[in-house]
This record gives C-alpha cells, sequence and structure tokens, in this order.
C-alpha cells in the first residue's frame, strides 16, 4: 500500500529566517512522500530567493493579494488538492517539527478511520519543555482555549485524544474532510477559522485529536504573549460569528454579548484601563462589524477618542 501524499502548506510574509528554519526541519523528516508549498505574501525581505535558493524542492506560490491566514492558506490547499494531496498539512512559518511528527501523525490517523483533523503536541519554541497546545477545549461560554497552556510537560498528556479544536500552527486535515465540508471559511481573515473549521468538521461526523507523539515547537504566543488590537477584533467578530454559524443557544449568545459589553464598558470608565483604549476601540468595532455583516480584512476607521 503506497503511502499517503502530504501536501504541506506554509504561508511567508517577510519571515525568512523562521521560514527556512521550518522548511529544514521538513527536511529532517523521518516521512517523505511530502510535496511543499510555501505561499509568500509580497515579502521584501528576500524569502523567495533564500527558499529558491537552499530549497530548490520546494513549490512557491507569490500570492497578489492578502486574504489572511484563511484565504491565504485555501489557496495552498486548492493547490495541494489538484496535486493530489492525501492529507493536507497547514503550517505555521514560525514552527520546528520533530523528525517524527509528520509520521506519528499519519500512522495514527491511519488507525482510526474518522479521524478527519488531527494535530500534535505543541511546545513553545523559547521553553522546548512547556506546552504550548495539547488541543483546544470550547467552554460552555464559547471560549476556544487550549488544553494545558503553559504547563511543563511531566507526561499528563501520554495518549491520543479527542478534542473541539487543534491550533492553527500544525493542522494535519484529510482530503475527504475538506472535500465534505469545505476548507478556511475565508470570511473569518484570521482568528477563530481553525476553530471553526474544526466544529464543522466535528458537526460532520468526524473526529478531532491531538496526538502527543508528535510534537513540534512553536515561536509565537510565548508565555508573555500579549495580543494586539488586531487579535481583539478579530476574536471579538468572529466568536459572535461562530456562535451564530453554528447555531449556538439563545442563553450562550446573550451570555456572550453581555462579556463583551462588561469588558468594554470596563475598559470605557476605569482608570486602570486607561491603557486599553485600542482594545476598547477594537473590541467596540469587532461588535458593531460583526451585526453589521462586515468581514474579511479589518477596516481603519475612527470610533472613538
Amino acid at each position: 500500500m503506497a503511502e499517503p501524499l502530504v501536501g504541506v502548506i506554509i504561508l511567508n510574509t517577510n519571515r525568512k529566517e523562521d521560514t527556512l528554519a521550518c522548511l529544514s526541519s521538513l527536511q529532517k523528516s523521518q516521512y517523505q512522500n511530502t510535496l511543499i508549498w510555501v505561499l509568500d505574501n509580497a515579502s521584501t525581505d528576500g524569502s523567495v530567493e533564500a527558499i529558491e535558493n537552499k530549497f530548490p524542492q520546494t513549490r512557491i506560490i507569490n500570492l497578489t493579494e492578502n486574504k489572511g491566514y484563511a484565504g491565504n492558506n485555501n489557496i495552498g490547499i486548492s493547490a495541494a488538492l489538484d496535486a493530489g494531496a492525501d492529507w493536507m498539512l497547514v503550517l505555521n512559518e514560525d514552527t520546528i517539527l520533530d523528525s517524527w511528527a509528520i509520521s506519528n501523525l499519519l500512522q495514527f490517523a491511519i488507525s482510526q478511520p474518522r479521524a478527519g483533523i488531527l494535530g500534535p503536541l505543541v511546545y513553545h519554541f523559547d521553553e522546548p519543555g512547556v506546552i504550548q497546545s495539547a488541543g483546544g477545549i470550547i467552554t460552555k461560554n464559547w471560549e476556544a482555549v487550549h488544553r494545558g497552556q503553559n504547563e511543563p510537560d511531566q507526561g499528563q498528556y501520554p495518549e491520543p485524544i479527542q478534542v473541539d479544536w487543534i491550533s492553527g500552527c500544525a493542522l494535519l486535515v484529510k482530503k475527504e474532510v475538506i472535500q465534505q465540508v469545505g476548507a478556511i471559511d475565508e470570511k473569518y481573515f484570521y482568528y477563530w477559522e481553525e476553530t471553526e473549521w474544526c466544529i464543522r468538521t466535528r458537526n460532520a461526523g468526524w473526529q478531532i485529536w491531538m496526538v502527543p507523539q508528535a510534537k513540534i515547537w512553536h515561536k509565537g504566543v510565548q508565555r508573555k504573549y500579549q495580543p494586539s488590537p488586531n487579535v481583539t477584533y478579530y476574536a471579538t467578530r468572529n466568536r459572535l460569528m461562530t456562535l451564530s454559524k453554528h447555531h449556538a443557544p439563545l442563553s450562550n449568545r446573550l451570555s456572550v454579548n453581555l462579556s463583551l459589553l462588561r469588558t468594554l464598558l470596563a475598559w470605557s470608565i476605569k482608570p486602570r484601563w486607561k491603557n486599553q483604549k485600542s482594545h476598547r476601540n477594537a473590541l467596540l468595532q469587532g461588535m458593531i462589524d460583526y451585526y453589521s455583516k462586515r468581514f474579511g480584512i479589518r477596516r481603519k476607521i475612527k470610533i472613538l477618542e
């Protein structure tokens, strides 16, 4: 039986050194039946030339329009499907893979025919023994949180486990899932898109698994990570969109909206939050754009002074 073909998709925007390091780790992979695409988002740091020089087998797609994590990666997913890939591995450019990561993901996937999306155990790059994500949980109040975040790895996640969602820094997705439920929803642009993709996949009867025998290290979302106002905007708008798209109970929708309004009020009137002005504006814009049905990339507007 032939080994499944894995299409690896990496989005790069002026992150030459990170992308080269990621490709280097892929080059050392024990699993070699792969085709690799780098989607370059108009980089000006010499990324394309460096990749062509050091990794000539890598296929480069020069993007002509920034469609965010969602739309840009969909271009790579489409290319991989056209090339006959059985699985799509969507990777952040700032990830480093253990040499057995892909092999261990696929070995488990083959043993579970309804496994549709799988992810590795993700560690902080700057703290190699500290967990960044052991899969994701969606709480009763529709918050997307990482299992095990910032826990030292003491073997507390020894076996593969079904989870609600997988971190977007590394998702292995079965071809049949995409054929059935579609690719990433491009209205999200950025943030929550991988969570919604997993929800959609589970609702179609597939399983989402975190496989701890597959390990990667991710440079983003460090322990002291402070989200930007753009993250506040997309997290707000896209969380509300997910509640609506997947028909969350009215009680959940009311609870989430009340929570957002309380945060908005606190960031507006409490002196200790006076430095949160940009996040307050982003949260308000996210709510306004959701209810106005404005999706895709965030518009540059003035809301409050």
